[in-house]
């Protein structure tokens, strides 16, 4: 098959397998050449491995200094006759090549995060791989739902204001084209809903699955991401059901933290900064924020993508040398750069400026869409997009 980027909205319905190949080894060069990750845990599981801040996580602490064997968790699809499978999936092959090549362990465990199965098979690797214990967890799931226990039911989160209508501008990636929106503000129930799918009570409940099953080592850390944001965001997120969301987290690193206090370890949320994910494409009304954002940062030399973000988190602020500087919040700040007074002055003008004319033009519009397009593989270097690819070829990579 000849395989071109299909995108649907905001969701693209293809990937393009060597793409994603030719992205991992782009990133591992990257981390290869900084400043290294001096303090190395070794035995790292990450829950949500295969794309964004996990991948990158993945990448960083096996090839950025750290030298860590992972164990990756993701739900992710192969290819079928009519469908190239998803790039999670072959983000998973690609690293565990590059990994094994490095003399690394790196198990990848197909499945959902929420389902016991997987908790099951999860543990298993720690005693088989792992000797039985993680030095560090890294938790970056990001799901639309979330099973109830016990149930057949679940609970579905919403992107939404509370309290009040937000008007805003997204950006259709398919058709280039500027669609005023206006949302509704959640009902008590999509709030209660999303803080359930996007807070932190999964993310406690793996890590007692972990101690219940003495699966925590001496000085064990865990991580989870977070966003906050400036005041023109704050209608859409802070203030909004991912801001109540996210405020769940942060309330659960805290608690974890007296857990693993126990371990002689810590928990942190860390606060990254805006960026192209297959999550935040669907945040409504970010787009005009992120396209100002990407065109100022750009400018001013102080642009990171996940791999940056990551390599800087680990090496920086969880394993840099003494105590890991945290704010008045015990939140670990990797946004300083996006949130320099400066910068958000010169957004804000940006995005004043801005319509569906002259989108392209104000803000780095082709930069947020090869982001997108890279996260699937396409538009990356030396790689034949006019070759077709035999679907046997597909069916022979495996996780």
């Amino acid at each position: 098959m000849l395989i071109k980027p299909v995108i649907k909205g905001v969701v693209a319905r293809s990937a393009h397998p060597f793409g994603c190949r030719a992205a991992i080894k782009q990133q591992i060069e990257f981390v290869k050449s900084a400043k290294t990750i001096n303090t190395r845990p070794k035995r790292v599981l990450i829950i949500g491995a295969s794309s964004g801040f996990g991948l990158a996580s993945r990448i960083a602490l096996t090839f950025g200094g750290a030298n860590a064997d992972t164990i990756g968790v993701s739900f992710e699809k192969g290819p079928s006759e009519s469908n190239t499978g998803s790039a999670g999936w072959y983000n998973n092959i690609f690293f565990k090549q590059e990994a094994e090549k490095a003399g690394r362990t790196a198990i990848n465990i197909i499945g959902d995060a929420f389902a016991t199965e997987t908790r099951t098979k999860v543990i298993e690797a720690i005693e088989t791989y792992f000797e039985g214990e993680v030095d560090l967890i890294v938790y970056s799931l990001a799901a639309g739902f979330r099973p109830k226990p016990d149930s057949d039911d679940f609970w579905q989160s919403a992107i939404k204001p509370v309290n009040k209508e937000v008007s805003g501008a997204t950006v259709l990636l398919d058709t280039d084209s500027w669609v005023e929106s206006h949302i509704e503000p959640a009902t008590e129930q999509e709030l209660r809903s999303t803080v359930k799918v996007m807070g932190g009570e999964d993310w406690e409940n793996w890590i007692d699955t972990l101690i219940n099953a003495d699966s925590i080592a001496a000085n064990c850390k865990t991580v989870a991401f977070s966003y906050i944001g400036p005041e023109a965001t704050n209608a859409i997120y802070l203030d909004g059901t991912l801001g109540h969301a996210k405020v769940d987290l942060h309330q659960t690193s805290h608690a974890l933290n007296l857990k693993l206090a126990q371990f002689g370890g810590g928990a942190y949320a860390s606060v990254c900064k805006a960026l192209v994910t297959k999550a935040s494409v669907f945040i409504p009304a970010f787009t005009p924020y992120i396209l100002a954002l990407f065109k100022v940062m750009k400018e001013q030399g102080t642009h990171e993508g996940c791999i940056e973000q990551m390599q800087r988190l680990f090496r920086d602020r969880i394993y840099c040398d003494g105590v890991t500087p945290v704010d008045a919040e015990r939140l670990i700040r990797i946004d300083e750069f996006e949130l320099d007074p400066k910068v958000q002055q010169r957004v804000k003008a940006l995005m004043a400026e801005m319509n569906q004319d002259n989108f392209k033009q104000v803000g780095d519009y082709q930069g947020y869409k090869n982001d997108f397009l890279a996260l699937n593989g396409f538009g990356l270097e030396g790689v034949d997009y006019q070759a077709t690819v035999p679907f046997d070829v597909l069916k022979e990579l495996q996780p």
